[in-house]
């Protein structure tokens, strides 16, 4: 399992900018390169599992330490 390391806020902003990437493909569907709204998908699925795999390359983590 992937260990959580996108914060509250950064998880939020992660899921809005996907819905509306991936909106603006569906209502701009005629427009040249239409197809790259779907990257939008990416932040997306970050957001909505909340471990971005690019962060744990770098060792960067948004959310606060767990207590043990």
């Amino acid at each position: 399992m992937l260990k959580k390391n996108v914060g509250t806020l950064d998880r939020a902003l992660r899921i809005i900018l996907g819905v509306a990437l991936l909106a603006g493909f569906f209502f701009n569907r005629d427009a040249a390169y239409s197809w790259l709204y779907l990257i939008g998908v990416v932040p997306l699925v970050t957001g909505l599992i909340s471990s971005c795999p690019l962060y744990t390359i770098f060792g960067l983590r948004t959310c606060p330490l767990e207590k043990r």
